[in-house]
């Protein structure tokens, strides 16, 4: 999954559960990359879990996203 703020900044990965029954709504997810509004990673985490706050776009990614591949990369 793919979150999206206001910003360009971006949160993908892997949703492990989402608990929206109470309010707030809170989403664990696991193999985590914080990205960057030019799609750098700035971080990578095995389990991260966040309040979605001020999101713009929410949208199922298929594999790797919105990462950075230097030229002759493969």
């Amino acid at each position: 999954m793919t979150f999206e703020y206001d910003t360009g900044a971006r949160i993908v990965g892997y949703i492990t559960s989402c608990k929206p029954p109470s309010v707030p709504c809170r989403v664990s997810m696991t193999r985590v990359d914080i990205l960057d509004a030019a799609g750098r990673v700035l971080e990578h985490h095995d389990q991260f879990s966040f309040v979605p706050n001020a999101l713009v776009d929410i949208r199922v990614t298929e594999g790797p996203s919105g990462r950075e591949v230097a030229e002759g990369t493969p």
